[in-house]
């Protein structure tokens, strides 16, 4: 994957500032409470998830939510 320049990193910031997505916590497997876990990543990791999002068309919350499935899977 290569790297954003500062110019994309921009515009996908202004995007997701004007385009806030609208999350519903109820559906695909979501949270059952009523506030969810927040997970703080670094501005890299954040950038990938957003990009990973926008490529594969998941929420960032089924991505980890993938990630940690196969790394279970692994170590099982």
């Amino acid at each position: 994957m290569k790297d954003l320049t500062d110019e994309e990193c921009d515009a996908l910031d202004e995007y997701y500032t004007k385009n806030m997505p609208k999350v519903d916590f109820t559906k695909n497997g979501g949270y059952t409470k009523k506030t969810p876990n927040v997970v703080m990543v670094d501005e890299f990791s954040g950038k990938w998830l957003l990009l990973k999002a926008l490529e594969t068309q998941k929420s960032t919350i089924e991505i980890i939510r993938e990630m940690i499935q196969k790394e279970i899977a692994a170590t099982h």
